[in-house]
């Protein structure tokens, strides 16, 4: 550790420790400005023989007991290589009393957060939301016809919330403890994600490969030439774990983030966790769909990209409804209207001009053939007309005119007598 590195840190040990408690959140805000504050304590807790590891872990505490967010986010953001350190003491050569001191300093966390202000122990709770209602990440109607079941009507609009706790004190780590409290830490972790630096966000991201490659062939594959032993984890741990990494990919870390969450997967996969597979196949294959079309980057706002389901139609244009089969009738209803009023062979009822055929008789009378179109109430047929039913209907042009040729020749034969009673019937 170089001497500068060394005298920031020792000023920040002793700038606090004067400080009263009035002046505690200006401090906090202050920390920002303090570019070479945290490379430097990244240096001492990564050092396997450090003497500062032990009053960094006590101010790092007295941080977090403090109760001001902006410190408690200050310390969450060492995290991810706190609890490396911790994982890597058993396997490394590393003093166990500076060791201690990391270990003091999670369990004090951990005890810390179990509890609320008036030292009752907290039960967290997490509502699951219903799939028969529409959220920012999927919409009903798109998942497919839900079966109306009597147990799912009996289920539906019902909230699902589960519980987590109360989760016992714990002083010290054993080998029954141990992941239950990393996890429950990266519980806490994950829910500051949005204040984290990159350098913290790529902390994690190097946590979650090492901790799933160690001591297995794609170690080599990574080329990482640290501890050669497997790490025990569980299904819970490479969970939240995932979640971290999902962030770490939406906000710049698309290199780090892809390769932690391979590795992940790799290991869930050997050691057959159904809810790290499910939760991690289903972050990979959200982003191969988005394929970070925006672009994100290390600055600006921090965010998680959804691919939004796009809302569709509740009802299905083709289910029979009342309104549709109403609709139906007046449809057919205008059809039948235009084949009355024009030729139905041309649209809009303009068939092709026939020229009007005039007889004059030897009387001097003038006759005029029937009206060849279809007879309605408005039309009646007068009294004493022969009518002719014609085998086949032609509305074509050439049929209408053979049929007002023939009504013209029955007139003339009619009023000619019974000297054209014989005549053939056309």
């Amino acid at each position: 550790m170089l001497a500068m590195d060394q005298g920031v840190v020792e000023e920040w040990l002793s700038e606090f420790k004067t400080l009263p408690d009035s002046a505690v959140s200006s401090y906090a805000a202050s920390l920002k400005e303090k570019g070479s504050l945290v490379p430097a304590l990244y240096k001492v807790i990564r050092e396997n023989y450090s003497d500062l590891l032990e009053p960094v872990c006590h101010q790092l505490f007295e941080f977090y007991r403090s109760g001001e967010p902006r410190l408690q986010r200050f310390v969450l953001q060492f995290l991810p290589e706190l609890l490396w350190s911790l994982l890597l003491a058993p396997s490394a050569a590393r003093d166990p009393h500076t060791s201690g001191c990391i270990e003091a300093l999670l369990l004090g966390i951990y005890n810390l957060e179990i509890v609320d202000k008036d030292g009752q122990s907290k039960v967290l709770s997490f509502t699951v939301p219903s799939l028969s209602k529409p959220s920012v990440y999927h919409e009903p109607s798109t998942i497919g016809s839900l079966a109306l079941t009597e147990g799912a009507l009996a289920n539906h609009g019902l909230r699902r919330v589960v519980y987590s706790g109360p989760h016992l004190q714990r002083e010290t780590f054993t080998a029954q403890n141990r992941f239950e409290v990393l996890t429950f830490l990266l519980l806490c972790y994950n829910a500051a994600l949005s204040y984290m630096t990159s350098s913290s966000l790529q902390s994690l991201c190097q946590l979650s490969s090492r901790v799933c490659i160690c001591g297995y062939p794609r170690q080599q594959l990574r080329r990482y030439k640290g501890i050669s032993s497997r790490l025990t984890v569980t299904s819970e741990f490479l969970v939240q774990l995932i979640t971290g990494i999902h962030y770490a990919l939406c906000n710049g870390e698309m290199d780090l983030g892809s390769k932690a969450l391979d590795d992940v997967l790799y290991r869930a996969q050997l050691e057959l966790y159904p809810e790290a597979l499910l939760v991690g196949n289903a972050i990979k294959s959200s982003q191969q769909c988005a394929a970070l079309k925006s672009g994100a980057s290390k600055e600006g706002a921090r965010s998680i990209q959804v691919e939004i389901t796009p809302t569709s139609s509740r009802i299905s244009r083709n289910a029979v409804t009342s309104l549709s089969i109403r609709g139906h009738r007046w449809k057919r209803h205008e059809s039948q209207e235009v084949s009355v009023d024009g030729d139905p062979a041309t649209p809009g009822g303009q068939g092709s001009s026939i020229p009007e055929i005039s007889v004059t008789m030897p009387n001097g009378d003038s006759l005029r053939p029937r009206d060849p179109r279809p007879l309605t109430q408005s039309d009646p047929e007068p009294l004493g007309s022969a009518s002719e039913v014609s085998p086949t209907h032609d509305p074509s042009p050439r049929g209408q005119e053979v049929r007002r040729q023939k009504s013209v020749r029955r007139l003339v034969d009619e009023s000619s007598g019974p000297s054209s009673a014989g005549r053939a019937q056309y």
